[in-house]
């Protein structure tokens, strides 16, 4: 049997867990160390999505809890949101649109970028970056990848090349980010690594927001130093006092890029059969700690 609670605060979540053998979650919910002991139960938690920033890894191993996530169920739903946001941002979308509504018709002010034949610089060649970049493949962009776990011929296979951070930051028009938020890449996008990119470069993340040093974009922004920038995800959600909002070349999004009904059904159906089969002890899929 299961029930399906929301809107719990960590007290009532701790008090609720004891009567539980699984517990499954999206981002908006924490398990910290506190929560997490007081699932005396728990033998698993499933993340519906890929990141699992939001669990604290090491208390759930301390009490041999399997934490499985689904890597792969809202990829395309993400590498679709990259892709809008990219081309709403270097078309001026969003602004033209409001400006249209509002009355007006200035043509001239929204005068907007290609990206064919520009160089994409992806940051994270993993299963979503390769998603990216073979979309943005089929709109003629130039493909450069940055991603120490991907070997070189994999990326070759695909069109695609894989170089050095420095390299990447220097030759890219446009980078997206996909890696996941670890010691090495939280706030990789800091002052000293936007003075390595060309001028005029523009920025998208629809990973997550603890890659990018907020303030420093924003002066980046402010100074001409980034065109522009699309953001889905921020460093903290909802962004409050986040020096990016309010900034006339920043396109916002709410995290919205698993938000699609197919992937929201994969994600789910998915987290279930995961869960099912971690509890029979038939298999274990997707396991993100080392039990």
């Amino acid at each position: 049997s299961y029930d399906m609670i929301t809107g719990l605060s960590k007290e009532e979540l701790m008090a609720k867990l004891p009567e539980y053998d699984a517990l499954i979650i999206r981002s908006d919910t924490r398990p910290d160390a506190d929560v997490i002991a007081a699932g005396t139960k728990l033998k698993v938690i499933g993340r519906a999505g890929i990141g699992v920033d939001n669990i604290d890894l090491e208390a759930a191993t301390k009490h041999g809890i399997k934490v499985m996530n689904t890597p792969h169920a809202n990829s395309v739903a993400t590498a679709e949101q990259t892709m809008t946001l990219m081309l709403s941002m270097c078309r001026y979308t969003v602004p033209a649109h409001n400006s249209l509504a509002a009355g007006e018709w200035n043509r001239a002010q929204y005068v907007g970028t290609e990206i064919a034949s520009k160089t994409l610089g992806v940051i994270g060649f993993g299963y979503i970056g390769r998603l990216v970049a073979r979309r943005a493949q089929a709109f003629g962009m130039e493909i450069i990848g940055y991603d120490p776990y991907v070997s070189l011929e994999l990326a070759t296979a695909m069109g695609a090349k894989l170089v050095s951070l420095d390299e990447l930051l220097a030759n890219a028009d446009i980078i997206t980010l996909h890696s996941v938020v670890t010691s090495e890449t939280t706030n990789m996008i800091n002052a000293e690594n936007i003075a390595k990119m060309k001028d005029g470069v523009r920025i998208v993340n629809v990973a997550r927001g603890k890659l990018i040093d907020e303030q420093a974009l924003a002066d980046a922004l402010i100074s001409g130093k980034v065109a522009t920038a699309a953001l889905d995800v921020y460093q903290k959600e909802p962004p409050e006092g986040s020096p990016l909002i309010g900034l006339p070349n920043v396109l916002h999004t709410p995290h919205l890029g698993a938000s699609s009904k197919e992937a929201q059904t994969r994600v789910g159906v998915e987290m279930v059969e995961e869960i099912v089969d971690a509890l029979r002890g038939t298999e274990f899929r997707n396991v993100v700690n080392k039990i």
